[in-house]
């Protein structure tokens, strides 16, 4: 007996009959959200390094009686407003791969199911955002904004590299150990720099914002303990994985990491020794983003596995924790053949 379509699925349903992107365009909606999730992190820098964090001083429209900015706003209003646009834009992208992911034949589950992540995590955003400025950019909930932010980038270059799949590793446990040890060191790094940012004076604000009670210089000190720490694992899985055989586009991957971690390092201490410029510090904030990517992008696809299928489904079995979760998650529901389709175009 033919049961019909929930009115929920119908329009998927409607859309995939239609409609049936090839995997070009799966792999180009997720490289877009991907790149606006990077793009509006250094927007968003841009909002309270120029002060304009309450150039709209309410949410979610922009005053309580326009919902655009207004001339009476001024320029910080104008680039307040622009910043709450581009999350639009996001979630079209992140809505791009929903509907890609759904409608594309055979389905591309694992997709579909990160592009959901990636809206759950926009929504969530945007209501954390409203909060920030309804409370007056408490320091706290900037904080989240940024690491709502960073889980943001997380999905969606997982998503980016469904569609994409590289070879994998196989390599040692002591290799996928440092692998764990540099993601959570990574992790913990830019949780740190939240803090910094907390504690510092670009508030948001040319106003009396609030700031978290804690010592600069010392929290600034334990950043950059991490950020050596980050550095010296990054070596280490280096020349582990150099010492035993690993592939030429595995060693890329963490040499591209070292410069990337190099390259923020030095930014991070030129803007400490010149007092902060906002400038310096925004390029920081855009380097945060690359570091947690090309970490992901070096650790990400190590393996212990070894066994039919490996290679194919771009490392289903990573031995990373932090993406072995999400990355096992992707993979239920055919994966096998999303990667043997996205490898025959």
């Amino acid at each position: 007996m033919h049961t019909p379509a929930s009115p929920a699925r119908a329009p998927f349903a409607r859309l995939a009959a239609r409609w049936n992107p090839p995997p070009r365009t799966v792999r180009r909606a997720t490289t877009t959200a991907l790149v606006m999730a990077v793009v509006i992190v250094v927007t968003g820098g841009a909002v309270r390094l120029t002060g304009s964090g309450l150039g709209c001083p309410t949410w979610p429209s922009c005053t309580d009686t326009s919902l655009t900015t207004t001339a009476a706003m001024g320029w910080r209003g104008a680039i307040e407003f622009g910043n709450r646009l581009l999350a639009y834009v996001l979630a079209a992208a992140v809505g791009w791969i929903i509907l890609a992911a759904r409608c594309t034949q055979p389905a591309r589950p694992d997709v579909l199911r990160l592009g959901w992540g990636q809206f759950a995590l926009v929504v969530a955003n945007a209501l954390l955002g409203g909060i920030t400025v309804l409370t007056g950019l408490n320091p706290y909930t900037v904080a989240g904004h940024f690491l709502l932010s960073t889980a943001l980038i997380t999905l969606a270059y997982l998503a980016r590299s469904r569609t994409a799949p590289a070879p994998v590793a196989v390599s040692d446990q002591p290799s996928c150990a440092l692998a764990r040890a540099l993601l959570t060191a990574c992790a913990l790094l830019i949780a740190a720099g939240t803090v910094v940012t907390g504690t510092g004076p670009h508030a948001g604000d040319s106003g009396d914002v609030a700031r978290i009670p804690l010592d600069w210089t010392l929290v600034t000190r334990v950043h950059s303990a991490l950020a050596w720490t980050v550095l010296i694992l990054a070596v280490l899985l280096h020349t582990r994985l150099r010492r035993t055989g690993a592939p030429h586009v595995t060693l890329r991957r963490t040499r591209l990491l070292l410069a990337v971690l190099v390259a923020q390092g030095a930014v991070g201490y030129l803007q400490s020794a010149l007092g902060l410029p906002e400038l310096l510090v925004g390029v920081h904030m855009l380097g945060s983003c690359l570091m947690w990517i090309a970490a992901l992008h070096a650790a990400a696809w190590l393996t212990t596995a070894v066994g039919p299928g490996v290679r194919e489904n771009g490392g289903a079995a990573a031995c990373t924790s932090a993406s072995s979760r999400l990355l096992d998650q992707s993979t239920a529901g055919g994966l096998d053949k999303g990667a043997e389709r996205v490898g025959g175009s």
